[in-house]
């Protein structure tokens, strides 16, 4: 073949740079406050190209920021051999925010640069259209009508999944809702920051009446919005109930035919989650604090879950969340995705969940935020009108930022992507890739 004939074929490829010549050479961020704030990052190269991403919601901008000094100067098409040099030092929960932001970024600029959607690179998609679940917020006072008139919001919204919280606060009243108390004179930092005293504790055991009254709340629920609605919940003492004691709960709401039950013991506790999944008929989804493979290894050797439900801001973003939903399918497990972020991480979910065979539903956590939707452009208005978002065609994750409606929502006034060049010269502990990467 000629050059000339080379020539023709190179200029026939679409592409928005010089992949071969693309290098990194800035990290910046900007922290939107939200009801749990967007720290949004966006990775900037030689070729004028960038990639946005998000570290997981509530987590923090140094969670991204610590790996700078190790991308500067990398080719951002080589994710596999990035994400491979920086996950090491990801872990579970909010700590997996950066590796995983950063691979949304890479993703997204790589779908740029050559002029392809983020589903072409995870092999194709299965499905034009994505399905939606959408959270509803756990009413302030928690009575059966309460809750029937949230889920009707979001039915009356279009969407056909909806998941509602059974939080402690609907087990703590009435006159006997426990059996015994908490031991009164221990501290658990985390259980009483969150929950109210009588639920500060593991080992609690709810009494016939208490459980009576969450089975009420999802019967009621479901006779207002009819079996052609999926509902799961969540949120009714993942962090203070045994298994034993959700055993005694879930058995009284299966007649309700509920879509799943969401970490319903610790959420690392897999053993815990075997046994509960076992015992009952409704299946449990778990795992949006999970790390990587390795982090959902054991649930889904063990099935310990029937639903693996990973956050992809958390489990290692686009490619590896698609590995952990292809090792759950060969186990027979179906994914469902957990999102609770901007438009940026919703929209790397949507991707991903069109490349997913075995995908159910992808949760939508933004409903009640008026500027939610303004963040990017590039989002339809009437994109979730039917409970499906259509999966874009656009190169990257399909949508850019409407930096106007950044500034206005920022957490700090001002802040908006600036220089993080403290971040260029590597931390203690972390290696600085020179010429190459490390064996």
């Amino acid at each position: 073949m000629t050059d000339k004939q080379l020539g023709r074929i190179e200029n026939a490829i679409t592409t928005h740079s010089n992949p071969s010549e693309l290098r990194i050479t800035d990290m910046r961020l900007a922290v939107v406050a939200a009801n749990y704030d967007y720290p949004i990052l966006r990775i900037d190269t030689n070729q004028g190209v960038y990639g946005l991403g998000e570290v997981r919601d509530a987590g923090h901008a140094s969670n991204a920021l610590q790996f700078k000094s190790m991308l500067i100067g990398q080719n951002p098409c080589n994710v596999d051999m990035i994400f491979r040099a920086i996950k090491r030092f990801g872990n579970w929960g909010r700590e997996g925010g950066g590796v995983s932001g950063i691979e949304i970024a890479l993703m997204d600029l790589i779908g740029k640069v050559y002029g392809v959607p983020c589903y072409q690179l995870l092999g194709g998609k299965y499905r034009d259209k994505v399905r939606l679940y959408g959270d509803t917020p756990t009413p302030d006072d928690p009575t059966p009508e309460d809750f029937v008139e949230a889920v009707k919001g979001r039915r009356d919204r279009g969407l056909t999944w909806i998941k509602f919280d059974l939080r402690p606060s609907l087990f703590e009243t009435g006159d006997s809702p426990l059996i015994g108390h908490d031991a009164r004179h221990e501290t658990d930092f985390e259980m009483g920051k969150w929950f109210k005293a009588p639920m500060a504790g593991r080992g609690v055991k709810l009494t016939e009446e208490t459980i009576e009254r969450a089975a009420h709340v999802v019967s009621e629920v479901r006779k207002a919005v009819g079996n052609g609605i999926q509902l799961c919940v969540d949120h009714f003492g993942e962090n203070y109930l045994t298994a034993d004691e959700v055993i005694r709960l879930g058995k009284a709401l299966e007649p309700y035919n509920l879509a799943w039950m969401e970490d319903p013991v610790s959420r690392f506790d897999i053993p815990g989650h075997k046994v509960v999944a076992d015992a009952l008929l409704t299946p449990i989804a778990a795992g949006e604090d999970l790390y990587l493979r390795d982090g959902f290894r054991e649930a889904i050797q063990t099935r310990a879950f029937d639903i693996v439900h990973p956050d992809l801001l958390t489990s290692g973003g686009l490619m590896e969340t698609k590995r952990i939903s292809d090792d759950a399918e060969e186990q027979g497990i179906p994914t469902a995705l957990h999102c609770a972020g901007s438009p940026i991480g919703f929209m790397a979910n949507i991707h991903t969940a069109a490349a997913i065979s075995s995908f159910l539903a992808c949760e939508h956590h933004g409903l009640d935020l008026p500027f939610w939707e303004s963040l990017v452009t590039g989002l339809p208005k009437n994109y979730m009108a039917d409970g499906y978002v259509t999966v874009p065609d656009a190169p990257g994750l399909g949508v850019d930022l409407n930096l106007e409606a950044i500034e206005e929502n920022l957490r700090t006034p001002g802040t908006m992507f600036l220089p993080t060049d403290e971040w260029n010269t590597p931390k203690l502990g972390f290696w600085r890739p020179d010429d190459r990467w490390p064996e």
